[in-house]
């Protein structure tokens, strides 16, 4: 089974702070393989741009790797964006290209407390 971190849940495990996420999510977390689209790794560095977070997503992604089977999708771009095409209920870029992820790798889980992913996206854990 796998599950795909949105970018605030990727914040909150960095941060240690696990207790943000609900029980389900928590044990999605143990038992899922956890991967993050690179467009939830690109805005993790627009955040730290932006000087809304600390660390660059490079450090981020090795800290969190470290602390759980995290690791990168390597699914190609190409794949991805056209899934997006079909997520017409966001303007959000990185939003449709997380989502469409996840659905172009099988339909898997996302772990996400944003309200209005898990309206559109049904696999969205929270």
């Amino acid at each position: 089974m796998i599950a795909y971190l949105d970018t605030h849940v990727v914040l909150w495990l960095a941060a240690g702070k696990v207790n943000r996420l609900s029980s389900k999510a928590r044990g999605l977390l143990d038992r899922a393989e956890l991967l993050l689209s690179a467009m939830a790794f690109l805005e993790l560095e627009y955040l730290h741009e932006l000087g809304r977070t600390k660390f660059p997503a490079r450090d981020l992604l090795k800290k969190v790797e470290h602390e759980t089977n995290l690791r990168l999708c390597d699914l190609p771009f190409s794949t991805i964006a056209s899934a997006a095409l079909e997520e017409k209920w966001t303007r959000d870029p990185f939003d449709r290209l997380i989502v469409a992820n996840a659905k172009a790798n099988g339909f898997a889980w996302l772990i996400s407390a944003d309200e209005l992913m898990r309206k559109h996206y049904p696999r969205t854990v929270w």
